[in-house]
């Protein structure tokens, strides 16, 4: 439980973030297929929404799209390689 809360303070520090994704689409040791499908997986959300709650109910709407992509990113995280995880201090 640990470890998700860690992760899961990762990714909103964009400061942070923003180089892991840089380097994990950029990593060898990532195969294509991870990262076309998460390319895929990313760029398909960002087009096509899916809304279990309509975004204009006073701000709860966007709790389902920040819901998507906080397990995308988690996900992206737990199938990095070990030594991209060392890099940024996701593993202590």
């Amino acid at each position: 439980m640990s470890r998700f809360v860690m992760r899961l303070g990762f990714l909103f520090q964009l400061r942070k973030s923003i180089p892991f994704f840089k380097d994990f689409f950029f990593a060898k040791e990532v195969s294509i297929f991870k990262k076309a499908l998460f390319l895929f997986l990313i760029i398909g959300y960002i087009i096509f929404p899916l809304d279990l709650i309509p975004d204009f109910l006073l701000g709860f709407g966007v709790v389902d799209d920040i819901t998507i992509a906080i397990l995308l990113l988690q996900l992206m995280v737990k199938v990095a390689p070990h030594s991209l995880k060392e890099k940024h201090q996701l593993f202590k």
